[in-house]
């Protein structure tokens, strides 16, 4: 089953530019894990940036947590973020919903 992460970011003021060039640092890399169906980061309205992430399995998204590229992301961004971070995982409630486009 599929899992989608979203996880947003709040840079800390005067921050924000210095922080998504962080964040895109690793994401060629994690494109290139098992798994991995999209890695992207946004702008938000509110200042944020919001990482929307998808993912084959979970147990994709357990390897790629524990991993190099998750642990060197926030090594990078520790010092550039005013608060923690809050990260979403999200299943389909049912079957076949993926394909019918509501996940």
């Amino acid at each position: 089953m599929t899992v989608v992460v979203t996880a947003v970011f709040s840079p800390k003021p005067g921050k924000k530019q210095e922080l998504a060039e962080a964040m895109q640092r690793g994401i060629a890399a994690v494109h290139e894990e098992k798994g991995c169906e999209l890695y992207a980061i946004h702008d938000a309205e509110d200042g944020t940036i919001t990482m929307l992430e998808k993912w084959t399995t979970v147990e994709d998204l357990d390897i790629h947590g524990a991993g190099s590229a998750v642990e060197t992301l926030n090594a990078d961004i520790g010092e550039l973020i005013e608060k923690p971070t809050l990260v979403t995982r999200m299943t389909p409630i049912a079957a076949g919903t993926e394909a019918q486009g509501l996940l």
